[in-house]
């Protein structure tokens, strides 16, 4: 299946509803809740918070969730670690992967730096297979670039 998602309106609306809006937790409570209502086929959408030498749980859409991982375990430590998005098709296939959900099948992770800090990532699953692509990766490193502004 191919996913056409409108970014430039889902980041219209991530601007929205984080403007003037000083609390982080909320704007990233709304953001999950953005992608979560927007994008297609998911499972998961959400924030891990970079707290003492770890990724904690912070807001998100879906089911329960990990509540720690270490940097550099999982698609979401190696996001943060490398500081860098990392797509995956197929996570059964990704050495390490972390099941939080096993009905998750592809992920991507946007790493969230600001100001050279480390502050998290934005974790993303589908229980379809290949279901981010390229261009989901350049529109969520685009809403990432936006949600620092309310961080």
């Amino acid at each position: 299946m191919d996913y056409k998602t409108n970014y430039e309106s889902v980041n219209m609306m991530l601007s929205g509803v984080i403007e003037d809006c000083p609390h982080r937790i909320a704007n990233m409570a709304n953001a999950s809740a953005v992608l979560f209502q927007e994008l297609k086929d998911l499972n998961w959408a959400g924030f891990y918070l970079y707290e003492g030498g770890k990724l904690v749980l912070g807001p998100f859409q879906g089911k329960v969730a990990c509540i720690e991982i270490e940097l550099g375990r999982g698609v979401c430590g190696t996001a943060a670690e490398k500081r860098e998005t990392v797509l995956v098709p197929d996570v059964h296939q990704f050495a390490g992967h972390i099941a939080c959900d096993g009905a998750s099948n592809s992920e991507i992770v946007v790493p969230i730096v600001k100001d050279g800090q480390l502050l998290g990532v934005l974790d993303i699953d589908s229980p379809v297979l290949n279901r981010f692509s390229k261009e989901d990766q350049v529109g969520l490193e685009k809403f990432v670039e936006i949600l620092k502004q309310g961080l």
